[in-house]
């Protein structure tokens, strides 16, 4: 079981006076800048921090809390560490070709389809989405929100620029995932870049939305959050489970990564899994 970091009685598996700094660092950026990583994985949040004083030249977690409190520069470069942008396009192809063949049928017969891509990072993910909705006929009726907490992200992923070096992995999860189209349809090349056909976009709203302080703005269809609640301790992914449930419409699905699953939170007994082997979960009451 992950620990909470302010749980006084785990203190003795770490260093006291280092948890106390990083307490004082979390609380710090949560009153000067609104950012709440109190509940996030401690192991995880030790690791970043340690990163981000060796790349400053630091010599203490109490420095670098006083540079990112004093310097809104440095809480740049913190906030990018604590964000963890691991994405690609179609990535884990048997994901997209699970969502092709299992939960496409359940959304056809809505009217007006809402999705919610929570965490979306520079957005590879939500164009995947985009190109199998089209190719399955349903993106001219969806309405996509893509949110994340890092603005830094969000402006990559409205540019729709892809490294031109990154095509022919995405080429090959593309085709892995059911697609059997010409995947270059899908964008043009400009110098060292692929720009990514700005169709993909027009029912996309790019947005930043914290899911540790923001709460629900719509009612949803489908809710995707991939590979993000592994960074968070047990007291926050029930948080986070909660926003989903009521941000979900009845029968709506969640959809998670891999080693993420509802099992053992508050809401588990009001879902149904769409099938056994990918993270699709069903709201059922």
């Amino acid at each position: 079981m992950e620990e909470n970091l302010f749980n006084e009685k785990s203190w003795t598996t770490y260093d006291g006076v280092e948890k106390i700094e990083i307490r004082l660092l979390l609380e710090g950026i949560f009153l000067r800048y609104g950012y709440d990583f109190r509940n996030y994985s401690y192991s995880s949040l030790r690791r970043r921090i340690w990163h981000r004083i060796k790349a400053e030249k630091l010599r203490s977690i109490s420095e670098l809390t006083e540079k990112v409190l004093h310097n809104p520069i440095f809480m740049e470069r913190l906030l990018a560490d604590f964000s963890i942008n691991v994405t690609e396009m179609f990535r884990d192809p048997s994901f997209f070709s699970s969502f092709r063949k299992n939960v496409v049928p359940l959304l056809r017969s809505y009217p007006v389809i809402r999705i919610w891509h929570a965490g979306c990072s520079t957005g590879e993910e939500v164009y995947s989405m985009a190109i199998t909705l089209k190719e399955e006929g349903l993106l001219g009726k969806c309405k996509i929100y893509a949110t994340d907490m890092n603005k830094n992200v969000l402006e990559i992923a409205k540019s729709r620029k892809v490294p031109l070096e990154k095509m022919r992995k995405y080429t090959y999860n593309y085709h892995q995932a059911g697609g059997e189209k010409d995947f270059s349809k899908y964008y043009s090349v400009q110098g060292n870049f692929a720009i990514l056909d700005q169709s993909l976009t027009e029912n996309v709203v790019f947005a930043q939305h914290n899911l540790v302080t923001d709460g629900s703005f719509n009612e949803f269809n489908l809710i995707l959050c991939r590979n993000v609640l592994i960074y968070f301790n047990n007291e926050l992914r029930d948080q986070v489970h909660d926003l989903f449930y009521q941000s979900l419409s009845r029968f709506g699905i969640l959809a998670l990564g891999d080693k993420e699953s509802i099992r053992f939170t508050q809401h588990a007994q009001h879902f149904e899994e769409v099938l056994p082997t990918e993270k699709f979960y069903r709201k059922t009451k």
